[in-house]
């Protein structure tokens, strides 16, 4: 019967793992985080609302009136 090998992670040495930084430049790095998402968000939403109207302009309006 085969014995199990016991495997260790990188992680597992302390020379493979990142010292880290301070928390100030954490801290500073965060508190602009959250507006590349923003500006993301903001123009994908734009962009399917302007492909709405077009839908609705090009599609639904130049069916005309119905009923």
């Amino acid at each position: 019967m085969a014995t199990p090998e016991h495997h260790a992670t990188a992680a597992h040495s302390s020379e493979h793992v990142d010292a880290g930084c301070p928390q100030a430049d954490a801290a500073a790095a965060l508190r602009h985080g959250p507006r590349g998402a923003l500006i993301i968000a903001s123009v994908a939403v734009g962009l399917l609302f302007l492909g709405w109207l077009l839908f609705y302009f090009v599609l639904f309006l130049g069916r005309g009136y119905i009923g």
